[in-house]
């Protein structure tokens, strides 16, 4: 008879639903069913002491963030005897299955576009006895995989609904024959495609023997099962060829540390993700789970010990696979160069002293962009290899590889690669299989690649029905040849395989969600003040202990450095989470901001000098002469060497501040004369000491911008935002401050926007060589974006930017769309814009998003997102940002240093204490960075970077005795010795080189 494929193709797929129907034929509703007043985020144990009342089907729960606990008896049929008995539970949220005491598996039933409705069911029982009594509970958390189910644009708005609590007859020989038959029919459906590149002979056999198939099959009569399901069966004999690319698979839950719900549920969502894993391994022994972020970890050897140690006794197994070698996922835009170096160092320390285990890969696959320091941090802390996805994601200019050789600003090289699937939560259908496959842009030179794949954010991972997917996938014809490997196992491979890795050099820019570097600027700017404070403690209260006057607080530094490090997480620094996420994180800044001041008072107590006073403490690697307030509120002129307790002098020279006959301002030192109109425009900025004017118009000019993205509100500013700027109005009121001796400023009033104002003290200093803007703002604005322009007299066709441990160059025009690309960037402390023999510095203290076009600089201020926090940035802001003409270009006009100057401010030790440097380089080229105690000794730490992109010898003096030093990685681990001239430690150092030395 004449076949019809598309009537066959429309009944098999029928036919496989009417299959899945039958796993669960037998159910029984369980009536003995009870629930607890709504509650918190509740231990099981204060579970125990709630009242229960019963509890019906089609009971509303609520309201978002609530908790409630079920209690379930339920006795088994005994018909059921020597069957499998599972629950079946649907409350359209997040729950966990708890028995005895433990957590056995997270539940989650999401009916909707994302599929997310394969996690309702847990097993009970593996064999019954019948007529048994079970007993369980259940924790559900009245809120979705996402939060309240809104991400950018997405949008689900479902209550949460008690629908299914039944106990359920597992039928294991369904099972077993409808993935045998999905997976087939999924794979002769991509003949029908003309694009599938399905071997036409094999698929043509697959049709004709699932036709054969469905008229062998009756699903109501078990006694041609045998036979239907044998000519399956026979299908899967049919292999690959010798060449066939080689498809490595892993567990993954990308679980997002904070994004639209609070951190406490973040742990929540860890048990449910981390038991249901556990399980599955013990029922799929070839199952492997790769899990990254060592404060999840942490946090469930802290609140769930006993599933803590089945996780340990899976790592051990091979199956449970730390990976990452971080703290946090984080973000790496934003976080100090030395802050990321932390998180190396408590995430490969956690590792290693909890599992053995020393983190080979460096696994990221969501963030923002990727500094090009990373490479060398990553070499430093162990690790050759990178794995990432979200560049996919580019707007204009698409990764042109998923497997490369990364190299860093210093040369430094790991393997990265790029799963091809473009998503690190894989289904792992017939579909995405073979896409993955087709679309791998390194199959020239290389037939491996990886699939992450799970349900991330709650999903719980993995399931069943992937692992049962992939186990028939393992060497079937018309799908890559594929096999579930650790990140070790596939990395291995990749190395072996690919000999023919093309470069690629320098920062991995994201063309994608450039709003995160301006977004939640309160969160930034405490992230950076606490990165310095922390920085402070350290050195303070390593020399403190070393001149044996107080005990180093290593325990206190780790805590705060840990929390700190938690909330450089990527969805919470780069301002991309909800509002209860930023309540959070500004009282964990605020309890490091306490804890590290306290600290930071005790160990200055330890410099303390004689009689009343002050003493100035520097507390940075560059010798410093400027104003700065006493503890008392005075203005004093200071002098201090490179990390160390300075005195007070008498200023160098006179200020003058008069009003010219215009009516506009003139400032004036020694190095600056500045003329300020009485708008707030900076007009002329003279420098003396090259004889030229900065400016080529006027500048520090407010502009608003609409900041209406497309899609990702907190997330992204689009291009077409340039086209939409306008000048804020001049300044409302302009009144002299202070007119000497040491310090003239002019503070300005300004109305911005409909609803929000800003005050801007502009000061010049004694003996300064910059002019500083100390702005306080009360921001009101939506969907507007604030920035500040200076247009200066230089031409350059790149800006430099400070990133980590280092700079980066990026274009001032837009010639190709990779300029074009990036019209806001990162960077940290400063921009430059030099030309031979004169540039202009724009210093920052707290802000991270830049453009620079032509000869203006732009600095992002705030913007007034309210997606998916409704009230972000709203309130009082306080930045400040300085503008520093110099003689040549950013290395020669020591930019680095006063970057450093501006934004790390000088300590007080109380009385007068004789001048001493603790610490000095005698290089400019190299910068000591950081001052610290080794973890695991008395040994001192320095941490030093070249700043320049230069080559040379150095010499690095300690004034405290040693005995010996040598070169370590930044995991603290000795590699070399280093030679010691007159108690001076010799240092070689290359372009942008990261030194780390150990004095015993």
């Amino acid at each position: 008879m004449q076949k019809h494929p598309e009537y066959t193709r429309t009944r098999l797929k029928q036919l496989t639903d009417r299959v899945f129907q039958k796993i669960y034929a037998e159910t029984l509703p369980i009536a003995d069913l009870r629930i607890s007043p709504k509650t918190n985020r509740i231990t099981h144990d204060a579970a125990q002491k709630l009242s229960y009342s019963p509890a019906k089907m089609g009971l509303q729960l609520g309201p978002l963030w609530a908790t409630y606990w079920f209690k379930a008896k339920a006795r088994v049929p005994k018909k059921w005897a020597g069957r499998r008995v599972d629950l079946l539970w649907v409350s359209h949220s997040e729950a966990t299955l708890w028995r005895d005491g433990r957590t056995c598996q997270g539940l989650n039933h999401e009916p909707s576009s994302w599929d997310r409705s394969t996690r309702r069911d847990a097993v009970l029982l593996e064999q019954a006895n019948g007529g048994e009594t079970l007993q369980f509970e259940i924790e559900a958390a009245c809120n979705r995989v996402f939060g309240s189910g809104e991400s950018g644009n997405y949008k689900t708005i479902s209550p949460f609904i008690l629908e299914q609590c039944d106990l359920a007859l597992f039928d294991e020989q369904v099972w077993e024959l409808y993935y045998d038959l999905k997976v087939l029919v999924d794979l002769e459906a991509e003949q029908a495609k003309s694009d599938s590149g399905l071997d036409p002979t094999w698929g043509g056999e697959l049709l004709s023997e699932l036709n054969r198939f469905a008229n062998t099959f009756n699903l109501e009569d078990r006694s041609t099962w045998p036979a239907a399901h044998g000519i399956l069966k026979q299908l899967y004999t049919r292999r690959n060829a010798a060449c066939a690319h080689e498809l490595s698979a892993v567990g993954h839950a990308h679980i997002d540390t904070a994004w639209l719900w609070p951190l406490a549920e973040t742990w929540r969502k860890c048990e449910r993700t981390f038991s249901s894993q556990v399980a599955y391994m013990d029922a799929y022994p070839e199952h492997k789970f790769a899990c990254s972020q060592a404060v999840q970890y942490a946090m469930m050897k802290k609140k769930n010990p006993e599933l803590y140690e089945r996780i340990k006794a899976k790592v051990e197994a091979g199956q449970f696979v730390p990976v990452g070698g971080t703290w946090v996922e984080p973000d790496c835009n934003i976080p100090s160069g030395e802050a990321l170096s932390r998180q190396f160092l408590q995430g490969q320390r956690f590792f290693q002293k909890e599992f053995g285990i020393t983190c080979r890969e460096f696994w990221n696959p969501d963030v923002f962009g990727y500094n090009g320091q990373l490479p060398q941090l990553m070499r430093l802390a162990g690790i050759t290899r990178f794995l990432t996805q979200k560049l996919s994601w580019n707007r204009f200019n698409k990764p042109p590889h998923h497997t490369f050789m990364w190299e860093g600003i210093d040369g430094s090289q790991v393997l990265a690669h790029f799963p091809p699937t473009d998503t690190y939560n894989a289904v792992c259908d017939v579909a995405q299989l073979r896409q993955g496959t087709k679309s791998y842009k390194d199959n020239d030179r290389s037939r491996h690649s990886y699939l992450l794949f799970g349900y991330g954010d709650g999903g719980g991972g993995p399931t069943k029905q992937m692992l049962e997917m992939l186990r028939r996938a393992r060497d079937l014809q018309g799908l890559p040849r594929t096999q579930i490997r650790s990140s070790s196992e596939f990395f291995e491979l990749l190395e072996q395989d690919c000999t023919d890795r093309p470069l690629v050099i320098g920062e991995l820019y994201f063309e994608y969600h450039r709003g995160t570097y301006t977004t939640q600027a309160l969160t930034k700017r405490n992230n950076r003040k606490n990165e310095i404070l922390l920085h402070d403690v350290e050195f303070i209260s390593a020399i403190a202990d070393k001149l044996g006057k107080a005990k180093y607080p290593a325990r206190e530094l780790e805590r705060m450095w840990q929390t700190l490090l938690t909330n450089q997480f990527h969805d919470i620094l780069p301002g991309s989470s909800i509002t209860l996420v930023y309540k959070d994180a500004k009282r964990d800044h605020e309890q490091i901001r306490r804890s590290g001041q306290a600290l930071c008072q005790r160990a200055l107590k330890a410099l303390a000098g004689k009689g009343k006073g002050f003493t100035p403490v520097n507390t940075t690697g560059f010798a410093r002469k400027e104003v700065a307030a006493q503890p008392n509120g005075e203005l004093a002129f200071v002098e201090a060497a490179s990390y160390g307790v300075g005195a007070i002098r008498k200023a160098p020279e006179s200020l003058k501040l008069k009003t010219l006959p215009s009516g506009d301002m003139l400032l004036e030192n020694g190095q600056l004369r500045v003329e300020l109109a009485r708008s707030g425009r900076v007009l002329n900025m003279f420098d003396k000491k090259t004889r030229r004017e900065a400016l080529a118009g006027p500048a520090n000019v407010f502009e608003l911008y609409e900041d209406e993205p497309t899609n990702f509100d907190a997330w992204d500013v689009d291009p077409f935002h340039i086209e939409t700027r306008n000048e804020c109005a001049p300044a409302t009121a302009c009144r002299v401050l202070s007119s000497g001796p040491l310090r003239v400023s002019v503070e300005f009033e300004y109305a911005i926007g409909t609803k929000s104002s800003i005050k801007q003290e502009v000061r010049l200093d004694a003996g300064a060589r910059r002019l500083e803007f100390h702005n306080s703002v009360e921001w009101k604005e939506r969907h507007r974006m604030l920035k500040v322009a200076f247009p200066v007299q230089v031409r350059a066709m790149d800006a430099t930017y400070e990133m980590q441990f280092g700079c980066v160059q990026r274009p001032t025009h837009f010639n190709t769309s990779f300029d074009l690309a990036m019209y806001e960037v990162p960077g940290h402390k400063w921009v430059d814009l030099s030309e031979h023999g004169f540039g202009v510095a724009l210093l920052s203290d707290c802000k991270y998003g830049y453009s620079t076009f032509g000869n203006t600089m732009r600095m992002s201020l705030l913007r007034g997102t309210t997606s998916p926090d409704p009230v972000a940035d709203l309130g009082s802001h306080q930045f400040a940002y300085a503008l520093y003409p110099h003689a040549g270009g950013w290395q020669q006009g020591g930019v680095v240093a006063e970057a450093y100057r501006f934004n790390v401010p000088i300590q007080w030790a109380p009385g007068v204490a004789e001048p001493r440097s603790f610490a000095s380089v005698n290089d400019a080229n190299l910068v000591l960075d950081t001052i610290k105690k080794a973890e695991d000794s008395r040994d001192l730490v320095l941490r030093l970077y070249e700043a320049h992109g230069a080559r040379g010898t150095a010499k690095v003096k300690v004034n405290l005795p040693f005995t010996a030093a040598a070169f370590c990685n930044i995991l603290e681990e000795e590699q070399a010795q280093a030679v010691v001239e007159n108690g001076e430690v010799v240092v070689p150092y290359q372009p942008y080189q990261v030194i780390t030395i150990k004095l015993q």
